[in-house]
C-alpha cells in the first residue's frame, strides 16, 4: 500500500515498544548496574550501586564515560590509578565490559511477572511489539532466545550499537517504527523504567509509559519489593513517579502487568484528536 501522510491520527495503538532490564526482564535492573560495580572493582575503583544506576537508559559506552565523569568517582580514579580517568580509559572499560554485561545479562534474564500476559493482550488486538535497549548488540543478541524460551517474541529488537545516538536521541524507536511500519508517532507507547526511556519517546513524538516498581530508580528484586513495609514501598514508588513525570512521562504504572488499561486511555485520547 502507497504510504500516506496523515496530518490527524484518531486510530488504535499500532506499536509498544519496550526497554528490556526492569521493564520486560530483570526485575529491579540488576544486571546493568551490577555489571557497571563489577566492572570498575576489576579496574581497582570502587563505585556503589547507587552510582552505577545514575546514568542508567543511555548507551553502556556512555554510561562508562558518565560514569568516569562523576566527581567522586573521578576522584576515586584519579587516588586508585594516579591519573584523572581520559577517553582512552572509556574504550578499555567498555571492551572489558562487554563478557561482564553478556553474563550478568544472561543471567538475570527472567520475564517479569505479568508481562507474557500483557503481550498476549496486545497480540490478541493486532498490535505490533518492540524492544529496544541501551545494551549492545552481543547482549541483545544473547537474551533474545532466553526470553523466547520463556515466550517472549518481538515484531523488531534495536539496540544501542544500531543507531548513530542511542537514547535520549529517538531513533532506537525510529528503527523499530521503520521496521515494523508504523506511522505516525500518535500510533506508538514507548515503555521504560528510565528517564532516557522517556526523552526517546518523547523526542520521537510518542506516547510514553514509566515502570515504576520493577525498575531502575527503585532497583529492588521482587522478593525485596516485598519484604519491604507497605509504607516505605509507597513513598520509594512516590520518588520514583515524580522522577519520571519531571521528564515528562505521559502515565506510570507499577509493572507492565499494568499497561493494558493505559493502552485503553491513549486509544480514548487518540479518538478525541489528541496527540503526545
Amino acid at each position: 500500500m502507497p504510504f500516506a501522510y496523515r496530518r490527524e491520527y484518531r486510530g488504535p495503538v499500532q506499536l509498544v515498544a519496550f526497554d528490556w532490564a526492569g521493564t520486560i526482564v530483570d526485575f529491579g535492573c540488576q544486571a546493568p548496574a551490577l555489571a557497571f560495580v563489577e566492572l570498575f572493582r576489576d579496574a581497582g575503583v570502587e563505585v556503589s550501586v547507587e552510582q552505577a544506576r545514575g546514568p542508567m537508559g543511555i548507551g553502556k559506552r556512555e554510561h562508562i564515560a558518565a560514569l568516569l565523569a562523576e566527581p567522586e568517582i573521578a576522584r576515586v580514579w584519579s587516588e586508585a590509578r594516579g591519573a584523572q580517568p581520559t577517553s582512552a580509559d572509556t574504550e578499555r572499560l567498555y571492551e572489558a565490559f562487554h563478557p561482564i554485561q553478556i553474563r550478568m545479562a544472561v543471567d538475570r534474564a527472567e520475564m517479569i511477572p505479568g508481562v507474557l500476559e500483557t503481550i498476549g493482550w496486545l497480540r490478541a488486538r493486532d498490535t505490533m511489539v518492540a524492544t529496544n535497549t541501551g545494551y549492545f548488540r552481543e547482549v541483545l543478541d544473547a537474551i533474545l532466545p532466553v526470553a523466547a524460551e520463556q515466550g517472549f517474541e518481538a515484531d523488531s529488537n534495536v539496540c544501542a550499537t544500531d543507531v548513530p545516538e542511542a537514547r535520549p536521541a529517538p531513533w532506537m524507536l525510529v528503527v523499530n517504527m521503520l521496521e515494523t511500519g508504523v506511522y505516525p508517532a500518535e500510533a506508538v507507547v514507548k515503555v521504560g523504567d528510565t528517564i532516557p526511556d522517556v526523552e526517546e519517546g518523547l523526542n520521537a513524538g510518542a506516547w510514553t509509559v514509566g515502570v515504576i516498581e520493577s525498575g531502575n530508580t527503585i532497583g529492588l528484586r521482587e522478593e525485596e519489593l516485598g519484604d519491604l513495609p507497605r509504607g516505605a514501598l509507597a513513598e520509594m514508588a512516590e520518588r520514583a513517579r515524580l522522577t519520571l513525570q519531571r521528564a515528562g512521562v505521559h502515565y506510570t504504572i507499577p509493572t507492565i502487568a499494568d499497561l493494558p488499561p493505559i493502552i485503553e486511555d491513549i486509544e480514548l485520547r487518540l479518538r478525541r484528536g489528541e496527540r503526545p
